[in-house]
């Protein structure tokens, strides 16, 4: 989902660096000291995650878990999400610097949205918790590649076939990550539930 250099045109870009760094300077209000291992946990389960990469024209596909990210998070996952993907672009070339503001906000937007969203089902239990849990997972990379492909496509309207390529493409990933999400609440509850009281 890291959109690369060259791409999109300065409008995008600079509305994309504004809302990054808004949504960044908000994140880190919100962070509590006691929070900051967290983060930084995120952060690298966030880096890892979405090392590898199938490339899609402009863009690639690739495990996000930002929906995981935002769960645990909620406003702090844009700091921790803009932190890995500077360290992507510098060590591994991924996306880009220009491009940093808008990969942070396609990517850290969905999982503050799905922290609203699916966070109050945190307390439920077992199938009414399992379906939220996927749900959010699925939802957040829908959001993320809907909003990569609105970049892309409020760039230059050649994009429209590359977009909607860009989102059937994560479909597939939609699934895995509503299991994989489902699965790592499912196992934080049992062994650390107090890492998901955050504001719920």
């Amino acid at each position: 989902m890291h959109i690369s250099e060259g791409i999109l045109s300065a409008p995008v870009l600079l509305s994309g660096a504004a809302i990054a760094v808004a949504g960044t300077a908000i994140g880190l209000k919100k962070i509590d000291y006691d929070q900051m291992p967290q983060v930084g946990l995120m952060a690298s389960t966030f880096f890892v995650a979405s090392l590898v990469h199938v490339p899609i024209g402009p863009s690639s596909v690739h495990l996000i878990l930002n929906g995981l990210v935002g769960l645990l998070l909620g406003w702090a996952a844009f700091p921790a999400i803009l932190v890995a993907l500077v360290l992507q672009c510098v060590f591994f070339q991924f996306g880009g610097i220009t491009t940093l503001g808008v990969n942070t906000v396609v990517m850290a937007s969905p999982a503050v949205i799905c922290y609203y969203l699916f966070g109050r089902f945190i307390n439920h239990h077992a199938l009414s918790l399992w379906t939220a849990m996927f749900a959010c997972g699925a939802v957040a990379v829908f959001l993320g590649a809907l909003f990569m492909a609105l970049a892309l496509v409020t760039t230059e309207s050649q994009f429209i076939p590359v977009a909607k390529l860009a989102i059937l493409a994560h479909v597939p990933l939609m699934l895995i990550e509503g299991v994989i999400t489902a699965f790592c609440v499912g196992f934080i509850k049992k062994v650390q539930p107090s890492l998901l009281n955050n504001g719920y």
